[in-house]
């Protein structure tokens, strides 16, 4: 049986191993960059909770922003807002994700925006396996000028063919005449 010194130097240990594990935060990472633009830091990292502030996501925001939620010139994250964004759900002016609403450009499973590629994309262009658009190209082309499997109308194969973007419509089905 160990003695009481003992018992009581293993317990200092063990206190000592809990408050250095208390210190550390394992799956959160936060970092602010002290130069940056006013308030708005030029690199901003949250991932992670942070339970002391109440966060149960990291919310980055900066210039380059990357976290949970991010929110930025250019922005990563699970959920990413502004400019330049990469995330599984991704708004802003150019969007890239799961899904993606951009207002100039979105690509993504599901691309919503003024130029469309996706699974299902839906916008002014739209190109994806089903695209819904005013210039639609895909499996399955719903809109004004459609490229598609059974559709082929003349003023969206020269837009696309124009625009460099022919490559990725699908190419004119060829049936057999007995």
């Amino acid at each position: 049986m160990p003695s009481q010194a003992d018992l009581e130097k293993r317990v200092q240990e063990l206190e000592n191993e809990v408050r250095v594990l208390r210190g550390r935060r394992p799956g959160r990472v936060r970092y602010r960059s002290s130069a940056g633009i006013g308030d708005f830091p030029l690199v901003s990292i949250a991932i992670g909770p942070d339970l002391e502030k109440g966060e149960w996501r990291g919310h980055a925001r900066g210039v380059i922003a990357i976290g949970d939620m991010a929110t930025g010139v250019v922005a990563i994250g699970g959920l990413a807002t502004g400019g330049i964004c990469i995330g599984g759900l991704s708004l802003g002016l150019a969007s890239f994700g799961g899904l993606a609403l951009g207002i100039l450009v979105a690509a993504g499973g599901l691309a919503v925006g003024g130029t469309a590629l996706g699974g299902a994309a839906v916008g002014r262009v739209a190109i994806g396996g089903g695209a819904f658009g005013e210039y639609a190209c895909g499996g399955a082309g719903f809109g004004a000028h459609v490229v598609s499997a059974d559709r082929r109308d003349p003023e969206a194969v020269a837009f696309f063919r124009d625009h460099g973007l022919a490559g990725l419509c699908p190419p004119p089905v060829r049936r057999n005449r007995y």
